[in-house]
């Protein structure tokens, strides 16, 4: 997957897979950048040379690569309603909901801390693309608290 960062070995990769022939791959590069690319691809089993010499996206590669990845393991508690940190969705038990909530405010927001609308938007947003929804949950489950000019927003932590 590495040999993909490269912008030229990407731009290969696509028109090979797309059906194009050794000459017409990336023919804008230069000789050394295009033989860059291509012995990228080559190295990383992303694209093989068939009987014919020609280039050819290797069918198998992902699958193979799939198969090395580990299991997920089945996941607990709040980690089940996340993925790489993020919410992937929300619980629909009220209880489970709330709890997923609460640990977001108790990881984004201090104690005591007041913030702007902007501010609380850029520390939800990574949880979720979908910040104005993840606000609007926190303060109708009572967990964030917002000024009635809605200028300063707030955690709510009970006694």
């Amino acid at each position: 997957m590495a040999a993909l960062a490269n912008n030229d070995a990407r731009t290969a990769y696509a028109q090979i897979v797309l059906g194009a022939k050794p000459p017409d791959v990336v023919a804008d590069l230069n000789d050394q950048r295009r033989n860059r690319a291509i012995a990228a691809l080559l190295e990383s089993g992303l694209v093989e040379r068939n009987a014919a010499n020609e280039l050819e996206a290797s069918e198998s590669i992902f699958r193979d690569l799939l198969t090395q990845q580990p299991r997920r393991q089945a996941q607990t508690g709040l980690a089940r309603f996340m993925r790489l940190g993020r919410i992937e969705r929300y619980p629909a038990d009220m209880a489970e909901r709330r709890e997923l909530l609460a640990w977001i405010v108790s990881e984004a927001i201090e104690p005591g801390e007041h913030l702007t609308e902007k501010q609380v938007n850029q520390r939800l947003l990574s949880y979720t693309d979908d910040v104005i929804m993840l606000r609007r949950y926190m303060i109708d489950f009572g967990l964030l608290e917002r000024t009635p000019s809605g200028s300063s927003y707030s955690r709510h932590d009970e006694p």
